[in-house]
């Protein structure tokens, strides 16, 4: 049977979860981790920082090599890194003299698929030669949020019925993804981002001033999506009065759902000319959710901000793909890697702001995320000025049309 750009798509879709079961499913073992090799909390912590660092390096890095090595061989290995990484996890820390350093060696391995993935798997897409490409751009990003929800709550279930002593079996169930993809990758068609003759060298991509104008775009989606995930838990103890460890798993859980219904509804609904609508929106909403988890005191607000948040915010990562792959023509990969590098810096840098401002505060994280909605309402201003361009443009093309007739 010979496969068509549908199997492209749906390969790409379970691209995601596979991402998805990177970022979400070690974090669930981290005190499995503390307890059974005796690691501190300090070095869990550069566990964390270590994945978003290999990451990042991937993103830079992939800008220059992707293309040269082809989407095939790329997602290929993408999948391969992330499927060893998930096994080394199972062994390495019982066989090396350190447990930290097998959990280390690890997480880079699995941290080096995910950054491919994130750089390789929206290009692909956007390859394919299908119809209303936002919309199936949208549907693509929901399926990181369903992967999400997925890998906790099948996780979570399994600890409880299983006992948190067999995560190795969840493991190696998580890590089947990856490898059952890897093969689908290759026997699924895959074309080119850009025909030849239209590919943007590296100084005339920089040069281009749209680019810069998404790249802050992206930015500031990510900063605005992960300052309040990553408090998530918090806020779900406080608001519904569960126990640190329920709090872990349906606050982050919560955001997720409410980001994928978004981008759900977004790639139903969402077409190339309302795009910049659509996300503004989304800002808007955004400031909201974060003025209400911020200025109303009450615990459960703060919970149904959180909510809001995940919500408004799905529109916002498809969305800057879908519009600046229309806006800057011939960017290919290299535009994409630096799409994903500096939606990932937002990433980072959002939760720093506002975990450093609630520190300097008495570790009052209302005021962090007060400090924080610098974030989106930054990323409302540039996306008013991208839908008031696109007005202007549109208005241009009817007095052109109407002077041609």
């Amino acid at each position: 049977m010979k496969l068509s750009c549908r199997h492209t798509v749906a390969a790409s879709f379970i691209g995601y979860i596979v991402q998805a079961i990177v970022n979400m499913f070690v974090p669930l073992l981290f005190v499995t981790f503390q307890t059974q090799y005796a690691i501190p909390l300090s070095e869990i912590t550069v566990l964390i920082t270590v994945n978003f660092c290999v990451q990042l390096a991937v993103d830079f890095s992939s800008a220059f090599f992707i293309d040269k090595i082809g989407y095939r061989r790329a997602a290929v290995l993408a999948h391969s890194l992330a499927a060893a990484g998930l096994l080394l996890l199972t062994f390495l820390p019982d066989v090396l003299p350190s447990a930290f350093a097998g959990l280390l060696v690890s997480v880079v391995v699995y941290a080096v698929g995910g950054g491919l993935l994130e750089v390789v798997i929206s290009p692909i897409v956007e390859a394919c030669p299908t119809k209303n490409k936002p919309q199936i751009m949208g549907i693509l990003h929901s399926f990181y949020c369903w992967g999400s929800v997925a890998v906790i709550g099948i996780s979570t279930l399994f600890f409880s019925l299983a006992g948190i002593g067999n995560w190795k079996i969840m493991t190696y169930i998580w890590a089947a993804v990856p490898l059952c993809n890897l093969v689908y990758f290759l026997f699924v068609p895959l074309a080119s981002l850009t025909v030849e003759g239209e590919s943007l060298k590296l100084t005339g991509l920089l040069k281009n001033k749209f680019l810069w104008l998404f790249l802050l775009v992206i930015f500031c989606a990510g900063a605005c999506e992960q300052s309040v995930s990553q408090w998530a838990s918090v806020f779900a103890e406080e608001g519904l009065g569960v126990s640190k460890t329920v709090g872990d798993l349906l606050g982050p859980a919560l955001f997720a759902l409410c980001m994928g219904i978004s981008r759900l509804i977004y790639g139903k609904t969402g077409k190339q000319e309302n795009i910049g609508v659509f996300m503004l929106v989304g800002a808007v909403l955004c400031v909201g959710a974060y003025l209400l988890i911020s200025l109303v005191p009450h615990p459960v607000a703060g919970f149904c901000g959180v909510a809001l948040c995940g919500f408004s915010v799905g529109s916002l990562w498809p969305g800057a793909f879908s519009k600046v792959a229309d806006s800057v023509r011939g960017g290919g990969t290299m535009m994409f890697a630096f799409m994903a590098l500096a939606g990932d810096l937002g990433c980072a840098l959002g939760p720093a702001v506002a975990g450093g401002a609630a520190g300097a505060a008495g570790d009052d994280l209302h005021f962090g995320i007060l400090i924080a909605v610098v974030f989106p309402v930054i990323l409302s201003a540039a996306l008013s000025a991208v839908v008031a361009s696109e007005r202007r443009k549109r208005i241009k093309n009817r007095r052109d049309g109407a002077w041609l007739k």
